[in-house]
């Protein structure tokens, strides 16, 4: 018998009696997942937000077009990055529908130590040539086969210990994100600010990814120590799915293509707010420090904010509240950066990000509780898997690739604002099919 897809996503304090064990786990579920969670994020947004001095350290080349084109590399290897993605989401996802969610989750953080180590002792383009740009690449592939199967299953590992309030247990994988944001930001404005511009460039940018390769052992650990979940241990009493991956692309299309729209703003949020420090130095031509201020404030927002979004999603439902946050950012998306072209400073740039972070919070924190309950435990972690991951790597991942080529190619500076504009409708659409065809109210 599959579990109810609905289910999931619903906070059923009042007809559950919780016990302090359970709640324990709960609370020891966001540990082992949100450590994980914040070390895939602080690698991306890191790697996103030291672009510009990755691009002249892995990607050189002579002059102003030059730059563009080292910019254009340096996220097109990000971008790469995110088309293998899908294919970690169909395998990690799939192994933990048969295997587990504690064994996919153990593998994953494994995979990202390793793209991280990579990443953290890659020799330059001045010491090896074109081959360190190879070096960049396989990085960023590692981590993104890693992170194509790190949401789905920390999502369900969360959301599956959690007895009642799993929209606010969830949002803890998008308040870890904050976390991430924050302290990678923090480092982008140090690094810019407290050393000089050649200790950047020689060794200073390295500290970041050595910092969170600390972060992978512990995260190790604890997901060692962890239980599995007791939805997991249920179905697998039973029997779990053989090919819980062709079950999903066959026979539940509707509902990961439904789900895959519904990423889209989210993604876009999060990468537009990462664009920002290369927009503000190659576009604006504001201090180098400019875009990371916003970052840390946004990182806040999302820190502290996602978790009461969630104890509100609980109350009213994840896919109202994302609603609400969709229109306003379609109706947001073009004045923001109107504004912010009209006056291009530090504070109107700032005011920009925590804008961004706000709508982010209230779209993106409920988030994982809609997409565990569009899927039964079966096939849980693959749907989610696929369907986030595609929506990351579609809205998100080729974001700033995107933008890059948009704004050098159209000739305006509103490029970001349009291509928000468009991604939040169509997130708005596949909330409406949610709610309206996967009963998500």
């Amino acid at each position: 018998m599959q579990h109810d897809p609905a289910s999931a996503g619903s906070g059923t304090a009042t007809a559950t009696q919780v016990t302090p064990e359970q709640r324990a786990t709960a609370r020891r579920a966001v540990v082992a997942s949100s450590i994980g969670n914040a070390l895939e994020w602080f690698d991306i947004i890191v790697y996103a937000s030291l672009a510009v001095v990755i691009s002249a350290l892995f990607f050189p080349s002579a002059g102003e077009q030059g730059a563009v084109l080292g910019l254009l590399l340096t996220f097109g290897t990000f971008a790469v990055s995110y088309l293998i993605r899908p294919v970690g989401a169909m395998v990690l996802g799939s192994y933990a529908d048969r295997h587990g969610r504690k064994k996919a989750l153990t593998l994953t953080i494994g995979l990202m130590m390793l793209g991280t180590a990579l990443m953290a002792f890659a020799p330059t383009a001045q010491l090896v040539g074109p081959a360190a740009a190879v070096v960049i690449l396989l990085s960023r592939l590692l981590q993104g086969f890693s992170a194509g199967g790190e949401f789905g299953t920390a999502t369900a590992f969360l959301i599956e210990n959690a007895p009642t309030r799993k929209a606010f247990y969830g949002s803890w994988q998008v308040a870890t994100q904050g976390a991430a944001m924050l302290l990678a930001s923090l480092f982008g404005l140090g690094l810019n600010t407290l050393i000089s511009h050649d200790a950047l460039y020689s060794w200073g940018w390295r500290v970041p990814f050595l910092v969170g390769l600390l972060i992978g052992p512990v995260g190790l650990y604890i997901r060692l120590r962890m239980d599995e979940t007791p939805e997991f241990v249920a179905v697998a009493a039973d029997k779990v799915e053989s090919s819980p991956l062709a079950q999903t692309l066959v026979h539940h299309a509707p509902r990961w293509l439904a789900a895959t729209a519904t990423v889209g703003l989210a993604s876009i949020s999060v990468y537009l707010i990462l664009f920002m420090p290369t927009f503000a130095v190659s576009n604006l031509h504001l201090p180098s420090w400019a875009g990371y201020l916003g970052g840390i404030i946004s990182g806040i927002v999302s820190l502290v904010g996602c978790p009461l979004v969630g104890n509100l999603a609980d109350r009213v439902g994840p896919a109202r509240v994302m609603t609400v946050a969709a229109v306003a950012a379609v109706v947001l998306a073009i004045p923001l950066f109107a504004l912010i072209v009209a006056v291009p400073t530090v504070a109107i740039l700032t005011l920009v990000q925590v804008v961004l972070g706000l709508l982010m919070a209230f779209y993106f924190g409920p988030l994982p509780a809609l997409l565990a309950a569009m899927f039964p435990t079966r096939i849980r972690t693959t749907g989610m898997s696929i369907a986030y991951n595609l929506g990351v790597t579609l809205f998100g991942g080729l974001a700033p690739l995107i933008l890059t080529a948009l704004i050098a190619g159209l000739g305006t500076l509103m490029a970001p604002g349009y291509y928000y504009a468009v991604v939040a409708v169509i997130s708005l659409a596949g909330i409406i099919v949610c709610r309206r065809v996967f009963g998500q109210r």
